[in-house]
C-alpha cells in the first residue's frame, strides 16, 4: 500500500510486527499522520495484552514530558511481561533529544518498545542530535520511517490497495471519483472508504459508480474521470457540461482538484510519445511502466488526438493555470473561467 522512504516502509514495518518482531524503537516521522497513528495503533494494541498493558503500557505526549524522562521510562525492565511499551505522541513537541539519543547509543533495553509519533516534519538531519539519533536507531536495530503525503496520482491505487487489504474490489473510474471528491486527506479517505464497504454485500464486494454515488455524494456522470475522458474523445460538450457543473456546485468539490488530474495524464502522454510502437498496447504500458496493458488504451487515444507539439503546449498551459489559480498574476478571474480557459486550450 505504501512505500514511505528507501528504507522501512509500510508494508514492511506491518508484516514484522503482525509476525511478532518487535524492534525496540520505532521513530516514525513526516508530513501523513496517517500511517504514523496505524502503526503506533497497532503496537498500542497487539504488543501487550490487556493485563499487561496495566503495568507496561505507557503513553504521552511531547509536551508533557522531557527528553530525559522518556529514556528513563525506556531503561526500565516489564512487570510480568515480555515487553514494555512506550508511546510518546506528538513528539515534535518534545524538548532535548540528547538523552534519547544517549539511550539509543548505548543500545537500547531489548524489552522496551519505544515508539517516538513525530507529527508534521520530520526530525531535523541538520542538527547533531538528531542526526545521530536517527543513525544510531537504524543501527542499533530500530526503524526509522517517513511517512510523506500521498500525491493526487497516488490516491487511486491507495484506494485500491486498502479495498483490496478487506477483500473488496474497484474499478479505476469509481477509485478516480473518490480521490477527486475526498482528495489526499487519508484519515477521511479511509473513514469513507469504511463506509462504502459497510454498504456492500458479502456476496459481491465491488465498489461501482453507481455505489459511490450512493455512498459518498459523487456523480458519477460528473466528475474528473469523466472529464478526462471527454478531453481524451475531443468532446467539447462534455467537457464543458462538467466544468460548469463544478463552476455551479462549488459542494460538490474543486474544479482546481482537475488540475493534477490533467497534468498526470498529459505528461504521460507525452512519455507516450517516444514509445517505439504508438499503437502497442504492450509498448506504451511498458514506456509508462503501467502495471497492465489496460491502461494503455486511454494514451493511444490520445495520441490520435494530440501531438507531441500540442501536448508539450497543454503541459505548459496547466503550468499557467495552476499558477493563476494560486494568485500568480491573477488578481481576479475565477476557477470556472480558468478552467474554460484551459479547457478551449486544450480542445482547440
Amino acid at each position: 500500500m505504501a512505500k514511505e522512504n528507501s528504507g522501512a516502509s509500510y508494508d514492511m514495518i506491518m508484516r514484522d510486527l503482525k509476525a511478532g518482531k518487535f524492534s525496540p524503537i520505532y521513530i516514525l516521522m513526516g508530513e501523513e499522520p496517517y500511517f504514523i497513528d496505524k502503526i503506533s495503533d497497532y503496537i498500542a494494541a497487539n504488543v501487550l495484552t490487556p493485563d499487561e498493558q496495566a503495568f507496561n503500557q505507557t503513553v504521552c505526549f511531547g509536551s508533557d514530558v522531557t527528553g530525559s524522562q522518556v529514556a528513563d521510562m525506556a531503561r526500565r525492565y516489564p512487570m510480568m511481561a515480555e515487553h514494555q511499551v512506550i508511546i510518546v505522541k506528538e513528539a515534535q513537541n518534545l524538548k532535548a533529544w540528547e538523552p534519547i539519543e544517549k539511550y539509543v547509543e548505548k543500545t537500547p533495553v531489548a524489552s522496551t518498545v519505544l515508539v517516538l509519533c513525530h507529527k508534521n516534519g520530520v526530525l531535523d538531519r541538520r542538527k547533531k542530535s538528531t542526526a545521530s539519533l536517527l543513525k544510531l536507531a537504524e543501527a542499533n536495530g530500530g526503524v526509522v520511517f517517513e511517512s510523506k503525503k500521498k500525491r493526487d496520482y497516488e490516491l487511486p491505487g491507495f484506494i485500491e490497495g486498502f479495498l483490496k487489504l478487506k477483500n473488496a474490489s474497484i474499478d479505476q473510474k469509481s477509485a478516480q471519483m473518490i480521490a477527486d471528491h475526498i482528495g489526499a486527506d487519508l484519515s477521511r479517505l479511509s473513514s469513507e472508504l469504511d463506509k462504502v464497504l459497510i454498504s456492500l454485500p458479502e456476496d459481491r464486494r465491488v465498489v461501482t459508480p453507481e455505489i459511490v454515488e450512493r455512498e459518498i455524494g459523487v456523480s458519477k456522470e460528473f466528475n474528473g474521470f469523466e472529464l478526462r475522458d471527454a478531453i481524451i474523445r475531443h468532446d467539447v460538450f462534455k467537457a464543458n457540461q462538467i466544468v460548469n457543473y463544478f463552476d455551479n456546485n462549488p459542494k460538490a468539490g474543486s474544479l482546481y482538484s482537475f488540475l493534477p488530474l490533467l497534468f498526470n495524464y498529459f505528461q504521460n502522454l507525452m512519455i507516450a510519445c517516444y514509445a517505439p510502437d504508438k499503437s502497442s498496447e504492450n509498448s506504451i504500458a511498458q514506456q509508462l511502466e503501467l502495471k497492465s496493458s489496460w491502461g494503455a488504451k486511454d494514451y493511444i487515444a490520445g495520441l490520435r488526438k494530440y501531438s507531441a507539439a500540442k501536448t508539450f503546449e497543454i503541459i505548459s498551459k496547466i503550468r499557467e493555470i495552476d499558477a493563476k489559480s494560486k494568485g500568480l498574476d491573477n488578481p481576479s478571474t475565477g476557477a470556472g473561467d480558468l478552467m474554460k480557459e484551459l479547457i478551449f486550450f486544450i480542445l482547440h
